[in-house]
């Protein structure tokens, strides 16, 4: 292959890469990010091993700012999400199945459900619970991309991104999985209070994080700020993983097919849009198979807990022994539709969701780099 040179391209902070020789010079390209080496001095291989302490905060604050700006971003949808998932009572859709053992439901719809909250509720009504949920999704994003960038830096022997990229796929689901684990049981706390916060309407039954605090402490117990870890760590752990590894898989499929477009062998890049394309579907894919174990982890969180009878039944405590009791109860109450309630909504919000973290983290995680490597 004809030797490259990386240039800046006409936004900063980007690298664009052209051919040294005008004439050969390939089409004209999509803006793009660099997740290969970029060649300096002597070379990419003679690149230093960045500082282990920098590389630590640049994973963890681009973690929890672009987690920051992803949970924020969807709240609403979560909020509707959750209102689905912690409500009993069957849907419109699956009104068929056992209206004897419930009366009707509050939420029928996604469009039904949004209206409802707006009009009872206004705008802040679909960012309820959003202060816990920053609290959690943020260390849990920073937590998340460190834990995973040391995993694959032990199993590269480089802390060099670019050496990540020749990583097998498999290692990315696993590495995926380990760093999603870590990262719930560090911020689970935060996650209860979003569910619980979110999953309420008005009028409150919990004011503010605090109020839910004391009540969780008092009813369940210290212990109650960790009900509905395990079935939350059995969920994870798939989802992390495929999520991840998915997202992994997709951007060397995007990079694969650019080399192949443009002819540049040595050419690992992909455009923004690529980057959101990978993370969309990754988000879509993992949310779609693990859907069923997060309805199962929402009530266990809500579990014993106040809950105001214009949103439905209360699940009283107890009322699951485990998960797959709490799998074959809903089914024989809800039917199969029970598991998969807010499933419409959890896909809208988990794919742009996901999509916007990973390009958040890629780009801020860049401009760090630049600052600080």
């Amino acid at each position: 292959p004809k030797s490259q040179k990386v240039e800046r391209g006409e936004r900063p902070g980007r690298l664009l890469p052209r051919s040294q020789n005008p004439e050969a010079a390939p089409p004209p390209r999509p803006f793009t990010r660099r997740v290969a080496a970029v060649a300096m001095g002597a070379g990419a291989g003679a690149a230093e091993e960045p500082s282990q302490t920098r590389r630590a905060l640049v994973d963890t604050a681009a973690g929890a700012i672009s987690g920051g700006i992803s949970r924020t971003v969807t709240s609403p949808l979560d909020v509707i999400k959750i209102r689905f998932q912690v409500q009993l009572e069957p849907t419109a859709k699956w009104g068929v199945l056992r209206r004897d053992v419930y009366g009707p439901s509050k939420y029928t719809g996604l469009m039904q459900a949004t209206k409802d909250i707006l009009r009872e509720e206004g705008l802040p009504g679909f960012w309820r619970g959003n202060v816990p949920a920053l609290f959690m999704y943020m260390p849990y994003t920073a937590i998340q991309f460190t834990v995973l960038h040391k995993l694959k830096t032990f199993a590269s022997g480089s802390s060099r991104t670019e050496d990540h990229l020749h990583l097998s796929p498999y290692l990315s689901y696993v590495s995926g999985a380990i760093a999603g684990s870590a990262a719930t049981v560090g911020s689970y706390p935060f996650d209860l209070l979003r569910t619980i916060l979110a999953s309420q309407g008005e009028p409150k039954v919990y004011p503010n994080m605090r109020s839910a605090l004391v009540d969780i402490v008092q009813t369940r117990g210290v212990r109650g700020l960790y009900a509905g870890l395990t079935p939350t760590l059995v969920e994870i752990i798939p989802y992390a993983g495929l999520q991840f590894g998915s997202y992994d898989t997709f951007k060397r499929s995007m990079m694969s097919w650019n080399r192949y477009r443009y002819g540049i062998e040595e050419d690992d890049s992909a455009s923004s849009f690529q980057l959101f394309l990978c993370g969309f579907a990754a988000g879509t894919f993992s949310k779609a198979a693990c859907h069923p174990l997060d309805v199962v982890k929402k009530r266990f969180q809500i579990e014993g807990l106040k809950r105001h009878p214009r949103y439905g039944a209360r699940i009283e405590s107890s009322t699951y022994k485990g998960m797959y009791h709490a799998l074959t109860e809903i089914v024989v109450k809800e039917g199969f539709g029970g598991l998969y309630k807010g499933l419409f909504p959890s896909v809208v919000k988990s794919a742009p969701a996901g999509a916007v973290t990973f390009v958040a983290y890629e780009y801020i995680s860049d401009w760090l780099e630049s600052l600080l490597m």
